[in-house]
């Protein structure tokens, strides 16, 4: 696809329009993406992180429409911070996820929780809000965030996948609220489903989406595979297992690769596969 710029509405279908936060990095590829959903009247997914010019592009894009809802997947700092400001400026109900804050233990400032998250309607999984021509119906999808929720769009066979499944790459799954047997799980999920098209909020729109869910289904497993190789030739730090793992990824994202690898140990951990001595980890007995 062309390349986004921050800040620019760019239509990908009748009901969806996409707006890019200005907040690039390793962790968050090319911004948050801002998913307008329909065309008298508005829904606003992940509205982004607390940026007065990404808000300012929002409303430009909403260009008077009434917006029924301010709706959010997850609430880490890179999604719905901009939901307050927004909020005032267009009236609209913060709905979505529910409110999570945890002291994050992982690497990245865009990652931690966002705190003053208040909805004013948690949805649960097959709850819906609608519109003129569109319905958002919520598909739990816990892993990412234990709160993390995708919406279905079934008018356009879309699902707004959030960072449970990115255009660009697998997500983090960073303890202690990041869970990979919840992770894995909701993945299993998707595959069951037939949506058309994903649009995640980093990357580009998934156009075959089960092909790539399966494909992060195998990574994963590939990932658990080589952990229980290593264990079973010695005990073994983290941060060991980290640099025989990824070898030619950005350093920037190691400290990202060992919550990922830390996830996978304490899901073989609850399933009697390995256990941790001090600071190794090793094989169970």
């Amino acid at each position: 696809m062309s390349e986004q710029l921050p800040g620019v509405a760019e239509k990908l279908e009748p009901l969806v329009v996409r707006v890019l936060a200005p907040n690039p990095s390793p962790f968050t590829y090319t911004g948050t993406q801002t998913h307008l959903v329909g065309t008298t009247d508005l829904a606003v997914i992940d509205p982004g992180p607390d940026d007065a010019g990404h808000v300012e592009a929002l409303v430009r894009a909403i260009a008077g429409r009434p917006v029924v809802a301010i709706v959010i997947t997850h609430t880490h700092r890179d999604h719905s911070p901009a939901a307050r400001a927004l909020k005032l400026a267009t009236g609209a109900p913060i709905v979505g996820c529910a409110p999570l804050a945890l002291d994050d233990l992982g690497p990245r400032a865009d990652a931690s929780f966002d705190a003053d998250y208040a909805p004013d309607r948690i949805l649960a999984e097959g709850e819906s809000v609608s519109g003129e021509g569109w319905t958002l119906t919520a598909v739990a999808t816990p892993g990412h965030t234990s709160n993390h929720l995708a919406f279905a769009l079934p008018e356009a066979g879309a699902l707004f996948s959030g960072d449970h499944v990115m255009g660009w790459s697998t997500t983090i799954v960073s303890p202690p609220d990041g869970d990979m047997a919840a992770y894995m799980a909701s993945l299993d999920k998707l595959m069951h489903r037939e949506d058309r098209i994903y649009y995640p909020a980093h990357g580009d729109p998934v156009e075959d989406p089960r092909r790539l869910v399966r494909g992060m289904i195998g990574h994963r497993k590939q990932r658990e595979g080589q952990i229980l190789r290593l264990l079973r030739a010695q005990p073994q730090a983290i941060a060991a297992m980290v640099e025989r793992m990824y070898v030619g990824i950005d350093p920037r994202l190691f400290p990202a690769a060992e919550r990922s690898v830390l996830a996978h140990l304490i899901d073989l951990r609850d399933r009697g596969l390995v256990s941790l001595r001090g600071d190794a980890w090793e094989m169970a007995a």
